[in-house]
């Protein structure tokens, strides 16, 4: 598929069309925003804007307006392709705090090719509470930051969908070295890589290519054409040698709900 219409299936199925990813969460479509609402350890945010000059400054603060009630810091998805041209910009001045740019890759899922694993190292599925907290040890060993949000999260869809595995740990004699998340949305093409981290020792040993062609077997035997990654600048390339088109750019603008209160911050997703 030519890369413009692939990103305009993306759009449409993932962002204008979005469903909601966890329960108790809701996606509400208002005045040419598409946004989820949750709990507060859900993803809360815009997944989708259609603005212009015009109406962006009012969406953006009815939105500012709508997560301050719920009590809920939240993020604005904004992509390279989004309109108006100056909407970070816009956000940036509303008291949004931008995250480091990334890049939305995606790759059809049965094309990737196989990768071996060191030996040693077994790639275990998460299909209970025990592979939930490998995953969340792992995320904080790797990242440094406090990971125990992942947790709930998974347990979540893990009761919703006991069939399909949340996440794939990397095991190395039984201890927990590298792990990543997956997201397969019912009734689209395409499923979302999220999250891999390898802590430090096991890094530049293959374990996350490892992880991402382990992933899309999954995804495409659950009928998902496509993967799909929003790339740091460090993983970039090694998506690309893995045969994932890049569509388009993607930076988190994260609102701290001391935001416009005489404090200013950050907030992780």
């Amino acid at each position: 598929m030519d890369p413009q219409q692939l990103l305009d299936l993306y759009d449409r199925q993932l962002r204008r069309e979005a469903r909601p990813d966890g329960p108790g969460c809701r996606v509400e479509h208002i005045d040419g925003v598409v946004r989820q609402t949750g709990p507060e350890h859900a993803w809360n945010g815009v997944l989708w804007s259609g603005l212009d000059a015009r109406t962006a400054d009012t969406a953006v603060a009815a939105q500012i307006a709508h997560y301050r009630a719920a009590g809920l810091p939240f993020e604005w998805k904004l992509y390279g392709h989004d309109t108006p041209a100056d909407l970070g910009d816009r956000l940036r001045a509303a008291g949004f705090t931008p995250e480091d740019p990334e890049t939305l890759m995606v790759a059809e899922a049965d094309n990737l090719p196989d990768v071996p694993v060191p030996d040693g190292v077994e790639l275990r599925e998460v299909t209970d509470e025990t592979g939930v907290r490998q995953v969340v040890e792992v995320h904080t060993r790797a990242f440094g930051t406090d990971s125990g949000h992942l947790g709930p999260r998974l347990l979540e869809q893990l009761a919703a969908d006991p069939a399909t595995p949340p996440a794939v740990v990397a095991l190395a004699d039984g201890e927990p070295v590298s792990a990543a998340r997956l997201e397969l949305t019912p009734g689209t093409d395409f499923a979302g890589l999220w999250g891999g981290g390898t802590v430090e020792g096991w890094r530049g040993r293959g374990l996350y290519r490892a992880l991402v062609t382990h992933r899309a077997r999954i995804a495409a035997a659950h009928g998902h054409r496509y993967v799909q990654v929003d790339a740091a600048d460090t993983s970039r390339p090694i998506l690309r040698r893995l045969g994932f088109l890049t569509l388009s750019t993607t930076t988190p603008y994260t609102y701290d709900l001391r935001a416009g209160l005489g404090e200013h911050g950050t907030d992780s997703p």
